[in-house]
């Protein structure tokens, strides 16, 4: 099941084009009929051979990162910019002026509200003020495990211990020099959920899905599912941080109870099955982006549970140069 191009067609920069997330944003809006400019700092990033147009930017946290997105997006004529690389947000929300300025429409969430998604210390503390089930997190090893030793900011798996022995946990947690947190693991089944709000933070879709197998902290297996009371909690979880536009939230529910334990503000690495069960969030997000006070017809973000997913290696070829033959070189 797919959607129909529900948009006016346009050109669209999208950072950080070498990603999973960034590959299935390019992919979804090739397929939707707009113009792509892939941005990336790595001149191999796959995004750059699928997109109409590439070009290589510094790090986000690099000087010049902004003025070189807004550069490219207006030699290429971008008229929307979409970030899936949250640790370029701050410098993004910095040169928001020069993007509109410049004729480019972005959504970049507030400095508070990347620090309550991005740093996990500040994201269970928010759930916990709003009252919205999560693991218990601390900055030292209380209770009793298994823990979830992590970094307060980090991506995937690295660096997260999984233990439950007290010592090892304890130095899991000094080798992180104080930017660490443990949490006490939460034994369940695993979800991740495709979402996105209007600009007054109406949820106008949230696509779950179980995470069957993963690898690297991306997923490579899935099937959507439809239960309301994951919903309800991804829901009051955007709430608690704050978070509009796109989102995809992560959890597992545990004897029947869904547990909210993380949320990245931006297009995830998994998207393209929320895409193909249905849901236009990409679409949907672009008009949004041109027209605040669009109105995204119900429809085009219904999606199927029961839909699965399973990844395999793909390649994908780009340059060449003459010719050459082998025997004439003998």
């Amino acid at each position: 099941m797919t959607t129909a191009a529900s948009t006016t067609a346009s050109t669209v920069a999208v950072t950080g084009a070498g990603g999973p997330a960034g590959v299935n944003v390019v992919l979804e809006l090739t397929r939707l009929g707009h113009r792509v400019l892939a941005l990336d700092t790595d001149p191999w990033a796959t995004g750059l051979a699928l997109a109409d147009v590439g070009a290589i930017v510094p790090r986000g946290d690099a000087p010049g990162y902004a003025q070189a997105v807004v550069q490219e997006c207006a030699q290429a004529g971008a008229t929307t910019l979409i970030c899936t690389v949250v640790e370029e947000y701050p410098a993004l929300h910095a040169a928001a002026p020069d993007l509109q300025a410049a004729g480019i429409a972005s959504w970049i969430p507030s400095p508070q509200t990347t620090t309550a998604c991005a740093d996990k210390g500040e994201f269970a503390a928010s759930l916990q003020a709003a009252g919205v089930a999560h693991p218990h997190t601390s900055t030292v090893v209380v209770g009793d495990g298994p823990w979830v030793v992590k970094p307060r900011t980090g991506r995937g798996s690295r660096d997260v211990t999984i233990t439950a022995d007290r010592a090892s946990a304890e130095r899991a947690l000094e080798a992180l020099a104080g930017s660490g947190i443990v949490q006490q693991q939460v034994i369940g089944r695993e979800w991740t959920a495709d979402c996105l709000t209007d600009r007054t933070g109406r949820v106008l879709a949230v696509v779950p899905r179980w995470r069957v197998e993963t690898k690297a902290g991306i997923s490579t297996k899935g099937e959507t599912f439809h239960d309301p009371a994951v919903v309800a909690l991804v829901t009051a979880t955007l709430h608690a941080v704050g978070l509009t536009g796109v989102a995809n939230a992560q959890g597992f529910v545990t004897d029947d109870v869904p547990v909210a334990v993380e949320v990245n503000p931006r297009f995830s690495g998994g998207l393209s099955l929320s895409l193909a069960a249905g849901a236009d969030l990409v679409g949907g997000y672009v008009e949004l982006m041109l027209d605040p006070d669009a109105s995204i017809a119900p429809d085009r973000l219904t999606w199927q549970p029961g839909r699965r997913m399973q990844r395999y290696f793909e390649a994908v070829y780009s340059g060449g140069e003459e010719p050459v033959s082998t025997a004439e070189a003998r």
